[in-house]
């Protein structure tokens, strides 16, 4: 919460000024519509005050003020005319410019009172008319308040000066001050009015904008989700059918002979790409609610992208494609820096570059580069595709959407970049291409580098880890899964590892199974029936018995707070969805790390 504050301060601010932006667009507007009956009232009472003038002595000084009557009326048509133009949208002057105005109107109520001092018999009229000038000024700046507190005080002045100048008029000078003062006071009653007007026409325009964008999100959030299903429906049929083919012949279904090596890595393939839209589309609808979370941690982008080269290379071969690795020699010094990012997503983002340069390049070369520049690390993916134009291009970041051109034929569910780009930008980096049609096309992902980081240098690819010298070898191992695809999927991977494997349906039975035969190591499932997880792990670590220190490893779907609710369980290491050989692998030897540890500390 506390990061949120600073963030929070800005926008309450800009929201302020752009209220108040539009109260004083509203009360400007709102003074404007006055202008054609201020000027009518002032053109009413020009003869009276022709009239009442006629009878000063002084010529010269009615001269005067018919002079000023007219400069007023022609100053008034020219703003007239301005409003209507485009420079009048600056608030700040049209404000001065109105404001102007009204002042234009208070030197003329002070020169009809000191006209009236030469007047003679016609002095109290023209001090009466002054009066009536004053309070008018007063009315119509009512609606802006700044031009109210300016000009209504400047209008008023001249006849209270006039009347109070002489002794003898005392009664009606304080005629004068009631008269303005209550034209003062009722024009500021007049401008709240407005003002109260103006918050609710305000707060009903920032309804209208809330309406609208809420409805754009229902609408946005309707359509992701009807691709999601059109994509998902489709991936989905085509990846299970021919699995189902398969399966059919493996188990001798309708007389089917056994399928051969290459329909079984048909199938397999199948499978796989199934779960990489699977995983892109669950990803991306978590990065788009903004619940994706990233760990921010140094490694070593060197090995991250020679292991991934090392994976492509056989199905670049294939399809007859030169994949090379050029390296900037800097970070080929392996103590001097490291990324600072998440390892496994930007593992995700090469990979799927790289996985769209061999799918899409027919002939010619993949290049794979990586550069420092100006504390970031570049990953260059370049290839000799059929490439893309600048609206395809687009199209190609958007997501659900594929390209037609390129994309007739292959699978995929048009996540990938899209994916990728919200991953890299979580990640304080970024995801740019440029391409030509006929010529190719290149992707560069930028990520910060940190020339004081150290990074682990064991990390291994899948073959490395599962060989590794530190690898448990032949554990006897309980996991505990209710769903039986998942269970039959691990039980693989770990007899694949030369474990031997104990199955149980959920955590009640692990717990009972654990307490009368004696394993290695012990692998939960968070969500399981009868006894989830973490109680059952609790259950473990509370009851006496065989495997009360044994390592238990918490499988989770990947939320931060299951992990964090089975470590305070008793869990010791943490294994995240979906499980792989590498996941596995390294999980069994973390926890055969710390089982050991344990068993020095008790020797000692």
């Amino acid at each position: 919460m506390l990061a949120e504050r600073p963030q929070q301060a800005p926008t309450d601010g800009a929201h302020r000024a752009k209220n108040q932006d539009a109260q004083t667009a509203l009360a400007l507007d709102a003074q404007t519509a006055l202008l054609p009956y201020a000027l009518g009232v002032f053109a009413i009472s020009l003869p009276v005050f022709v009239w009442m003038a006629s009878l000063a002595d002084n010529r010269a000084w009615m001269t005067v003020s018919f002079a000023l009557f007219a400069i007023n009326w022609g100053a008034f048509y020219a703003v007239v005319n301005w409003l209507r133009g485009e420079e009048s949208r600056d608030l700040a002057r049209r404000a001065r410019v109105q404001v102007l105005c009204g002042a234009l109107w208070t030197v003329t109520v002070a020169q009809i009172s000191i006209l009236a001092e030469g007047a003679g018999p016609a002095r109290e009229s023209l001090l009466m008319l002054a009066t009536a000038g004053a309070v008018l000024c007063a009315f119509f700046s009512a609606p802006y308040l700044p031009g109210l507190l300016i000009i209504a005080p400047l209008a008023a002045a001249g006849p209270l000066v006039a009347q109070f100048s002489h002794p003898e008029n005392q009664g009606a000078g304080e005629l004068t001050w009631g008269a303005t003062a209550l034209a003062l006071t009722l024009s500021l009653v007049l401008n709240r009015m407005f003002r109260r007007q103006h918050d609710l026409a305000v707060a009903h325009e920032r309804l209208l904008d809330e309406r609208i964008r809420v409805l754009e999100d229902a609408e946005r959030t309707a359509r992701s989700k009807s691709d999601i299903v059109a994509t998902l429906s489709h991936e989905i049929r085509n990846g299970l059918t021919g699995v189902t083919h398969v399966l059919a012949a493996a188990a001798g279904r309708g007389g089917r002979a056994a399928p051969s090596r290459d329909q079984l890595n048909a199938a397999l393939d199948a499978a796989q790409d199934l779960i990489a839209v699977l995983n892109a589309t669950l990803d991306s609808e978590t990065a788009e609610s903004g619940r994706l979370n990233v760990e921010t941690q140094p490694f070593d982008p060197v090995r991250l992208v020679q292991d991934l080269v090392l994976l492509d290379k056989p199905n670049a071969a294939t399809k007859g494609l030169e994949l090379t690795v050029h390296i900037d020699p800097p970070l080929l010094v392996r103590d001097k820096g490291a990324v600072v990012a998440d390892a496994l997503r930007t593992r995700q983002i090469i990979a799927n570059l790289l996985g769209n340069a061999v799918k899409y390049t027919v002939r010619g070369r993949i290049e794979v580069r990586l550069e420092l520049r100006e504390g970031q690390v570049a990953f260059e993916v370049a290839d000799t595709g059929p490439g893309l134009s600048n609206e395809e291009l687009e199209q190609a970041f958007e997501p659900f959407r594929r390209v037609e051109r390129t994309g007739a034929g292959v699978n995929g569910a048009g996540l990938g970049l899209s994916l990728s780009r919200q991953l890299a930008r979580l990640m304080g980096g970024a995801l740019e291409a440029r391409s030509a049609v006929g010529v190719g096309s290149c992707f560069t992902l930028t990520l910060p580098f940190d020339p004081a980081a150290a990074c682990d240098l064991e990390e291994q690819t899948e073959t490395v880890i599962a060989e590794a010298p530190g690898a448990p070898r032949a554990m006897r191992i309980l996991i505990a899964e209710d769903e039986a695809l998942n269970a039959a999927m691990l039980r693989a991977i770990l007899e694949q590892l030369g474990h031997q494997v104990v199955h149980a349906q959920n955590g009640r039975r692990a717990a009972d199974l654990a307490r009368i035969a004696e394993f290695d190591l012990l692998m939960l499932d968070h969500r399981m029936p009868v006894m989830d997880g973490p109680a059952a792990s609790a259950a473990l670590r509370a009851a006496d018995g065989p495997n009360r220190q044994a390592p238990i490893v918490a499988i989770i779907e990947g939320d931060a707070e299951e992990a964090s609710e089975f470590l305070e369980a008793g869990a010791d290491v943490i294994l995240r969805k979906p499980v792989t050989v590498a996941g596995v692998a390294r999980a069994l030897a973390d926890a055969a790390a710390l089982d050991r540890d344990l068993a020095r500390s008790e020797a000692a």
